[in-house]
Parts: C-alpha cells; sequence; structure tokens
C-alpha cells in the first residue's frame, strides 16, 4: 500500500476517492465518523513486545504486523501503551527507556518505537493515540530495582509502596506536573491524533491495606472536607490541567480516558447506574467521571463495559444506557470498551462461549445515538481470534472500512 498523509487519507476517506487497492480505504457511501479501535499493550509483554531484547528489526517487524491485523480486521485506531510504567516507548527526557524493550530498564533499544508507530500507523491509514498510565512505577514494589536515575529514586517522596507495586503519589503537586511533562514531551515530538489515559488512578483496593499518603494530606489536604474530597481533587486536577496543555501543545490532538465501566452504583448514588459492581471509580479509584464528561474536560470517554449482556452484578446493556445519558448533550464522544480477550475463555461465563457475543454488544449499542464506535482489547486477541468472535463482529458490522470519528 502506497503511504498517505492522515490528512490526505481523511479527505479520500470521506469523498469516497481513496485510491483503489488501499486496504484501509473508504469507498463512497460506507460508514463515516466511527471508532473502531484496539488497544496495543506493551506492560508486561501483553500484547508487544513478544519478548525483550530481540533486533530492533524484528520488534519493527513485529508491531507492524499488529498494525496490518488492525488494517485486514477493519479497523481505524489503535491506542499504543508508551508509558506503561513510568518508562517509555521513546527517548524521553524525563523517564527512562522501557525494560519491555530490552530486558534492562534504561537501556536503549536502538530505535524509535513511538515515532516509528505513528509513521507506519499514518501510512495505512491508521489513526495513532499515544496510551499512558499516569501513576504506576513498577509492578514491584522495591524502589533498588529501579535505574538509579530513575524519578522515583531522585524523588522518593513521591512514591508510594501498596499492594506490592509502586506508585507515583497523585497528591504530590509536583508530581501532578511531572506527569504532565513527561507526557507532553511525546505529544510535542509526534503528531499523534490522540492522548490516552487507561483506568488506573489511584490504586484499585487491596484487602486490608490504605494508600499511604498522609503526609502529602497533612501537607496539602487543607481546605478540603475529606481525604475522598481531596483525593479526587488530585484526579480532577490532573485530567483537567493535561486536557487543556494537550490543546495548547497540539490542537489536533484529541484527549480521552478508558475508565473501568462503573462510576458509582445507584444504590450508593441515585445518580449511578442500575450495577451491583464490587469497585466504583468514584470511591474506590477517586475518579469522577462522570464529571469529567459532564464538564467537557475530555473528547472522548471509552469506559471498559467488560461484561456480557444479562450479567447480573454489571450489565452490558444497562451500563451502555448509562453512559449514553451521561454523555448526552455535551460534546464528549462516547467509545465502548470491549473485552474481546473475554471471548471462549473457559473460566468466563456461559455468555462469553458464543462468539456472537461481541457482535450483539455492537448491535446493542447502536440504539444509542452517543455511542460512536469500540474500542477492543486486545490486539493479540484481535489478531489471533481464537473461537472466531473478532472475525464475527468484522462480519456483522464492518464490512466496509470507515473513518474515526471526526
Amino acid at each position: 500500500m502506497g503511504r498517505m498523509s492522515r490528512r490526505a487519507f481523511a479527505v479520500a476517506a470521506l469523498s469516497g476517492l481513496a485510491a483503489a487497492g488501499d486496504a484501509a480505504a473508504v469507498p463512497r457511501g460506507a460508514p463515516a465518523g466511527e471508532m473502531r479501535g484496539m488497544w496495543l499493550a506493551t506492560v508486561l509483554h501483553r500484547d508487544w513486545p513478544s519478548h525483550p531484547g530481540a533486533a530492533a528489526s524484528a520488534q519493527r517487524a513485529e508491531l507492524c504486523a499488529h498494525l496490518d491485523t488492525a488494517v485486514r480486521r477493519r479497523l481505524n485506531t489503535v491506542f499504543f501503551q508508551v508509558r506503561p510504567s513510568a518508562d517509555a516507548l521513546w527517548p524521553s527526557p524525563y523517564e527512562p527507556w522501557s525494560q519491555y524493550l530490552t530486558g534492562t530498564q534504561g537501556a536503549d533499544p536502538g530505535w524509535d518505537p513511538l515515532g516509528t508507530a505513528v509513521e507506519e500507523a499514518h501510512g495505512r491509514g491508521l489513526e495513532l493515540h499515544a496510551w499512558f498510565n499516569p501513576y504506576r512505577i513498577a509492578l514491584h514494589a522495591d524502589p533498588a530495582r529501579l535505574v538509579a536515575s530513575h524519578p522515583a529514586r531522585t524523588h522518593p517522596d513521591w512514591a508510594v509502596a501498596h499492594g506490592g507495586k509502586l506508585y507515583y503519589n497523585p497528591g504530590v503537586p509536583q508530581v501532578r506536573a511531572f506527569v504532565q511533562e513527561a507526557v507532553l514531551d511525546a505529544v510535542r515530538r509526534y503528531p499523534v491524533d490522540g492522548v490516552h489515559f487507561d483506568d488506573y488512578f489511584y490504586p484499585y483496593p487491596v484487602a486490608g491495606q490504605s494508600f499511604d499518603d498522609d503526609a502529602a494530606y497533612a501537607a496539602h489536604g487543607g481546605g478540603f472536607s475529606s481525604r475522598a474530597a481531596w483525593r479526587r481533587n488530585n484526579i480532577d486536577l490532573l485530567v483537567r490541567e493535561t486536557a487543556a496543555r494537550i490543546r495548547q501543545v497540539r490542537p489536533t490532538a484529541r484527549f480521552g480516558i478508558s475508565p473501568f465501566g462503573v462510576w458509582r452504583n445507584a444504590t450508593t448514588d441515585p445518580r449511578g447506574s442500575d450495577t451491583r459492581a464490587g469497585v466504583q471509580t468514584y470511591d474506590d479509584l477517586y475518579a469522577d467521571t462522570r464529571a469529567w464528561v459532564r464538564s467537557g474536560w475530555l473528547d472522548y470517554i471509552c469506559p471498559q463495559l467488560y461484561w456480557n449482556i444479562g450479567f447480573a452484578a454489571a450489565d452490558y446493556a444497562k451500563l451502555v444506557s448509562w453512559w449514553a445519558g451521561v454523555t448526552r448533550g455535551t460534546a464528549v464522544q462516547l467509545y465502548v470498551g470491549e473485552a474481546l480477550y473475554k471471548a471462549g475463555d473457559p473460566q468466563q461465563p456461559a455468555a462469553w462461549q458464543d462468539p456472537a457475543e461481541l457482535s450483539r454488544h455492537l448491535t446493542l449499542a447502536q440504539r444509542y445515538p452517543q455511542v460512536r464506535g469500540h474500542v477492543f482489547f486486545a490486539a493479540r486477541e484481535v489478531g489471533a481470534d481464537p473461537v472466531g468472535a473478532m472475525a464475527r463482529v468484522v462480519a456483522d458490522h464492518y464490512r466496509q472500512p470507515a473513518a474515526p470519528p471526526r
């Protein structure tokens, strides 16, 4: 396929004049403005790279193969995890090279994965959203295992050990400023189409443990009615400030978040969803996802609705309806995060053994004009598709390519 700039591709796609033979071309009459995305996760080698230390040429070929799969499945957007654990998949002046590239944190892999991903995605007519985890430092709790120059070692007061992992403390103002700078470095360097945060803000609850932010709360929590209110404000500030700075640095890049799918249960708050989820983002992660939408801070929200239709504690159908109501009347686009990884998993409920379950999700979501598309977790399953669930989605809903939402 000949290379085509993202702008030229979009113009051609929307006018029906994309070059014949272009695998990602959008013919006249094809649906326009539909998110068809996949997450490409790098933490723990979830999707890519398959193992550390491979030659740059091999890692690049593997990355391009994932992009080719996205085109083959008639997707249009890849959410590429470029900061999985306070590290970087580009030459960042703020944080070390990711260990997932070479096996050694801080070791130069000899190439630029993010720069390559942007170029190769755009060459295929795909959008590339850079995906950042804001606060996770490591999947262990020992700062001494970090490279000596790591900010969490040079600023030990920024880090909190919790649940066997290390996190930046969202309650330290210098941390909030640093996270933004680390993210914006990539946004300045590369023509990314979007900036994407996942669902991790304050860490998920761990039984019998509390997140130790006593010192930060004593220093910065004055004037708040409770520690919970202070924590939510810390996350609100990160979201609002990051959004404003992205719009200054790269106005064409969209900013979105993929939170855990339940804001609050209706039994906790009448504004909440008809669910009985054990985790509520407002109360447990201190992420007021509903307020971010209603305040217009985001360009899109992509809740992870990783449950089947009819699931008692968190019914996909009820949650799609609830999120449609949250976004109704706002300029925030709603995409639905889909649990492709559950399809065919024998440990999942019976509904997931049916290859048609995900296709039914897309059919149901069509009832709501607020739903502008879907994002699938994750790239490995988009390619391997062990029970044919992704092939069924493509056959039922993606018979023609489509441009991303404008």
